[in-house]
């Protein structure tokens, strides 16, 4: 009981910034409708362009009406809304983007410029506003990329009705909106026959999510909606294996060309879907049975449903979707050149690059007498890392050739199996040498974390963040969520 008091009271201790900065009183510039804000997001690593696509006037403000400006300083980009007239900021939130992660890519190192379709939600005003989105530089400084005044009453907003063919299962429902988390779980790659099967999943993953801390002693403070669109077929595209299936949002995997990330770059059509009911955090959850997801911060996440490790894919990638979080591993392949640039603080709670060790971001937190950085047991967890990484990647490589040679699924099939035993087996040898290092269970400074060997650090040896298996957050990630949790709840 002692050590819970202390926690909740560090956690409080945290919160304080956050809420005793002051806030515009909602109903002075907004009404309770919701402006949706299209826009197309291009260029390559070195230029950028937004171009306004469509505005909407929509159904009711999700939000909190209370706590209007985000002043957590976290993501690539930021909305600011001001009053034209007294030249107020009276609405701004952090996010990341998919357009955020590509220019980060190899292509667009090269200068191969991509658009991508990107959505702004704000709280409708009553009066002209000024619309600027800003973005980091590389030491993590705003500055503004785009502007644009908007007139609530102009010709421009789009005001028809929803699109069509769209049904809406209330999952859980604790109270109105504002002063809830509003979840929205879009349905991907599921026919109209599989209906039953959707709600039985809907149910499972809600089961899964508030048996996890801190969600399930906050429940009381969720509401919960699945929306579903059918989709012609099931699953979702699969290109290196040459596998493309006709679904609501267009989901695929190999975003960005790493073979387990599964996005989806038909924004518009996720937000007309979405658009059924307000919502403050998008999951959109795929049928099917191979293991993949993805996460970007205050965009949306994705998981699939039907591979062993779906419960750590929910939880993982909503960490990164709804409070920023960043990933802890570093020995996984990813598509990324320099995502954290060296000598720089990253935004993200979770993983530091102790910048200023006197000023950490979760000093607070950490164990008595701890050493920062902290030594652990990393040459022999990485010499076991790498070994596996090797087999996965010839296996993955090896099934991706079969299925564009098409080779009968029956064979595949035994070598999918193989994937899966060892990727079982790797976890549970991962779990067990965690559990045994002498720095279990403890706070500190871990080198090793957001996919770099050195130079980043994570607060503990494990996380849900850093491996996969059934496992907390550690406790600087599961105060951050709190701190999301309660900005949207009080």
């Amino acid at each position: 009981m002692k050590k819970l008091f202390i926690y909740i009271s560090i956690f409080f201790m945290l919160l304080v910034p956050v809420f005793s900065q002051q806030q515009p009183v909602f109903e002075e510039y907004f009404t309770d409708h919701t402006m949706r804000i299209d826009y197309y997001h291009t260029g390559d690593s070195t230029q950028e362009f937004i171009a306004i696509d469509k505005m909407y006037k929509q159904g009711a403000w999700a939000g909190n009406p209370n706590y209007l400006i985000d002043h957590l300083n976290n993501g690539r980009y930021y909305i600011k809304v001001y009053d034209i007239k007294s030249g107020t900021l009276i609405f701004s939130k952090g996010f990341d983007s998919y357009f955020g992660e590509y220019k980060t890519t190899g292509l667009a190192i090269k200068g191969i410029k991509r658009t991508f379709h990107e959505t702004a939600l704000i709280p409708y005003p009553k009066n002209k506003i000024r619309f600027r989105i800003e973005i980091r530089d590389r030491k993590n400084q705003l500055h503004s990329l785009f502007e644009r005044k908007i007139q609530p009453d102009s010709l421009e907003i789009h005001r028809e009705s929803l699109t069509g063919g769209v049904k809406v299962f209330e999952i859980l429902k604790n109270g109105p909106p504002h002063h809830k988390v509003d979840l929205a779980i879009i349905a991907e790659g599921y026919t109209k026959k599989e209906t039953d099967k959707l709600k039985a999943d809907l149910n499972r993953i809600k089961q899964i999510f508030f048996q996890q801390e801190p969600y399930k002693r906050f429940q009381d403070r969720f509401n919960i909606n699945g929306v579903f669109k059918p989709s012609q077929q099931i699953g979702c595209d699969e290109p290196r294996r040459l596998i493309f299936k006709n679904t609501s949002i267009g989901s695929s995997f190999n975003s960005l060309g790493s073979e387990r990330y599964l996005l989806t770059e038909d924004n518009r059509a996720l937000r007309d879907i979405a658009a059924h009911v307000p919502y403050d955090a998008l999951i959109i959850m795929i049928n099917s049975k191979r293991y993949g997801g993805g996460g970007i911060y205050n965009f949306y996440c994705t998981f699939t449903t039907d591979n062993q490790w779906h419960p750590y894919l929910l939880l993982h990638e909503f960490g990164h979707s709804f409070t920023g979080l960043a990933d802890e591993y570093y020995t996984s392949s990813t598509a990324y050149n320099d995502f954290y640039p060296k000598g720089v603080e990253p935004l993200e709670p979770n993983i530091t690059a102790l910048v200023n060790i006197e000023n950490l971001k979760w000093k607070n937190l950490l164990s008595k007498k701890i050493q920062i950085p902290t030594s652990w047991e990393k040459q022999d967890f990485d010499q076991m890392q790498s070994e596996y990484q090797a087999k996965r990647k010839k296996i993955n490589n090896k099934i991706a050739r079969m299925s564009r040679r098409g080779i009968p699924n029956a064979k595949i099939k035994k070598i999918q199996e193989e994937s899966e035993r060892l990727s079982k087996e790797n976890a549970r040898r991962v779990n067990g040498f965690l559990k045994q290092s002498r720095f279990n269970g403890k706070v500190g400074a871990f080198q090793g974390a957001g996919y770099s060997s050195e130079g980043l650090y994570r607060p503990m040896v494990d996380c849900i963040m850093f491996t996969r298996g059934k496992k907390p957050y550690c406790r600087v990630c599961e105060s951050a969520i709190v701190q999301i949790i309660k900005i949207y709840t009080e």
